[in-house]
């Protein structure tokens, strides 16, 4: 998952909302994106209703495969699914290439009220154990790719991490951040992310890059993590603050700036995103199609219609069993 490089473009002192922004820092060998999700994190929110910890554990997903989904060179999906025991037993968010992000949650509302009373309500402890599954899709099956990383206590940050070092073997760092900021017009919801990859160009750094600790020759340096390049933006990256990261006056690119600019840092042209679902009455249609009659009876209601709700977006749609060619 790495980013071309397009034409660079100046740095701008203005914040925009529902964007990803690639950058490199090249004297680092360092390539990245920054997300800020505003608006379109907020109706995702907002729509379910969800409970504040529920929220922010969603925003955090969202950052992350914004940040992961962006890096698509084709139109396809990418999908985060996580599966667990924990208060949060399944969260799923979707991004369509290259702007449409969805999500959702499940959640047991009596286990989530008393981890709430007891403290813990963490991300890592609402999701609990099970598994977080990183789905890349061009459309068939010959094209589906998925990387798995167990989850077993830690947080969406950290199982990112995982999944670097297991799946792409890429050092890379992942920051996310999700903040409910109070305006003049009520609460919003916005959350940011921020995605550092050590991908050397030179001969030498790359070699490096690619060994293994145990395949590394006798005093060669043993692996990514060891470059004083990557150190050193291992180092840079660690000063990022939260508020940095969702505040509505800090561009991208002046965060980015504030990280590198002792080093050049350059931007390319900024994604937009935005929050729209998948579904439509056609799909809706399609899917019941794929029923048996009995099922679809089975599904009729008291009124004699077929009521179908997305879960993602919680729009209804309600059909005449007529329509296919029921009585």
């Amino acid at each position: 998952m790495t980013d071309g490089s397009p034409a660079a473009r100046p740095v701008s002192d203005i914040g925009q909302d529902d964007t990803a922004l690639p950058f490199a820092v090249e004297p680092l060998d360092l390539r990245g994106r920054v997300v800020r999700l505003g608006p379109a994190l907020d109706v995702i929110i907002r729509q379910h209703g969800y409970p504040e910890p529920v929220a922010r554990l969603v925003g955090e997903a969202a950052a992350l495969t914004t940040l992961l989904g962006t890096s698509l060179k084709f139109d396809g999906r990418f999908q985060l699914q996580t599966r667990s025991d924990g208060v949060v037993d399944m969260l799923v968010v979707d991004f369509e290439a290259p702007d449409r992000l969805r999500a959702l949650a499940r959640f047991d509302k009596d286990r989530l009220e008393a981890e709430t009373a007891s403290g813990r309500i963490s991300s890592a402890a609402l999701l609990g154990t099970g598994h977080l599954a990183l789905t890349i899709d061009q459309g068939t099956e010959a094209s589906r790719y998925q990387g798995v990383v167990a989850l077993e206590g830690q947080g969406l940050e950290e199982a990112a991490h995982q999944y670097f070092r297991q799946s792409e073997q890429i050092p890379t760092l992942v920051r996310l951040v999700v903040a409910e900021n109070v305006t003049g017009a009520g609460k919003a919801w916005r959350a940011g992310g921020l995605l550092v990859q050590f991908l050397p160009d030179s001969p030498e750094r790359r070699r490096q890059a690619d060994l293994d600790p145990g395949d590394a020759p006798s005093g060669a340096a043993a692996s990514a993590a060891e470059d004083d390049a990557w150190t050193e933006a291992k180092v840079l990256t660690a000063t990022v603050e939260d508020h940095e990261l969702v505040d509505p006056t800090l561009s991208s690119e002046r965060l980015l700036y504030r990280l590198f600019h002792e080093r050049g840092v350059k931007v390319f042209e900024s994604r937009a995103l935005r929050h729209q679902c998948r579904c439509s009455r056609a799909r809706m249609d399609a899917m019941l199609r794929s029923f048996t009659p009995q099922e679809r009876r089975d599904m009729t209601g008291d009124d004699g219609r077929i009521d179908v709700t997305c879960e993602f977006c919680s729009t209804h749609h309600d059909f005449d069993p007529a329509e296919f060619g029921e009585q």
